[in-house]
């Protein structure tokens, strides 16, 4: 079967030629259950494997799924300290493809992007790569920006106001239909910015789908889907997590449940992880909590729009429906209540 959004027969040759070892025939197959950049696994005939990443297919939002910039990204943080793949080649001839391609590295390991994969360990190696979880964004963190060559990234004014104007516009463009309580959030997330008083690297995105794991040694040996990666307050990673971390008594599990399962720790507990990793103030962490909900629930409402309009976007596992998305906003709704914010 030919891998949708490649012409696998130029993009073989590119490959090929790049002198990464790879030995002709070259296969292709769309993995992971990312809905934006789409990402597949390339095997030769000699047993290499490599990862390949392109923008989603169709019309794209102005600065969307830009690859080319993840590889920037990527290639900077190589050394690091931060678990990342190796970054191999770029090209965006357009004798090879249509849109930016990016190869890198294939990393051995489990992503537990599923309760089915999360269901073979044991609740101790749960719990050791759940806690491991903020121990790898304090990495992050880390980064020294000008080290690493990464100061002009992205703006340097307040975090919070540039996602909110930025997850706002891209409501407008993509939404499938009207939904009151976004814009209700918007109102409520931007009476109670906190004060920025720290810039860091960002991941934007990390949760236990974008994270390659040895379930063995309870540790995180890649992460990887940068192309939300920016520069803003730290605390908006932790928020993510939680986001995207529910527990097993939650009303509202929403779409990545696997957190939910015995041995995985609370969301407390990662706060408390990563406060004893990086001795930060955590004191707003629940606002960007709600506002990472706010933004989960705009991401999938565009993944539910691109998909409308051009269904070779849909991963293995489905799409985003209206009815997840208004169950995402619920539960920001319900969040904002609890932590106060009005």
């Amino acid at each position: 079967m030919t891998a949708v959004g490649l012409d696998e027969d130029a993009v073989s040759a590119w490959i090929t030629g790049l002198g990464v070892g790879a030995i002709a025939p070259l296969s292709f197959e769309r993995i992971g259950n990312g809905q934006s950049n789409l990402t597949y696994a390339v095997s030769d005939s000699g047993g290499g494997r490599w990862v390949l990443r392109r923008p989603p297919l169709g019309h794209l939002l102005a600065s969307a799924h830009d690859v080319v910039r993840e590889h920037r990204i990527l290639s900077s943080l190589q050394g690091s300290g931060v678990p990342v793949p190796k970054i191999l080649a770029l090209t965006e001839d357009p004798d090879v493809t249509d849109a930016p391609l990016v190869l890198m590295s294939y990393v051995a390991g489990t992503v537990l992007d599923s309760v089915g994969v999360a269901e073979k360990l044991t609740p101790e190696q749960r719990r050791a790569l759940g806690l491991a979880m903020p121990k790898t964004l304090a990495k992050i963190h880390a980064v020294d920006l000008a080290d690493a060559g990464l100061v002009d990234l992205a703006s340097h004014k307040p975090y919070a106001a540039r996602q909110l104007k930025r997850w706002a516009d891209q409501w407008e463009k993509s939404r499938t239909r009207e939904v009151p309580a976004v814009e209700e959030l918007a109102d409520v997330l931007r009476r109670n910015m906190p004060e920025q008083t720290e810039l860091s690297l960002v991941h934007g995105d990390f949760h236990l789908s974008n994270v390659i794991t040895l379930p063995e040694e309870g540790e995180i040996v890649a992460v990887v889907d940068w192309e939300l990666c920016t520069l803003g307050d730290p605390l908006a990673d932790v928020g993510a997590l939680l986001a995207y971390w529910p527990e097993a008594g939650d009303e509202f599990v929403g779409p990545f449940p696997t957190s939910t399962l015995e041995g995985f720790p609370t969301r407390s507990e990662l706060v408390e992880a990563y406060v004893h990793h990086t001795k930060r103030d955590v004191t707003h962490v629940g606002y960007w909590h709600v506002l990472a909900l706010w933004k989960l629930a705009i991401i999938a409402e565009g993944v539910l729009r691109r998909v409308i309009d051009d269904p070779r976007n849909k991963a293995g596992s489905g799409a985003p429906t209206a009815k997840l998305v208004d169950g995402i906003i619920a539960r920001a709704v319900a969040t904002a209540e609890a932590e106060g914010l009005r």
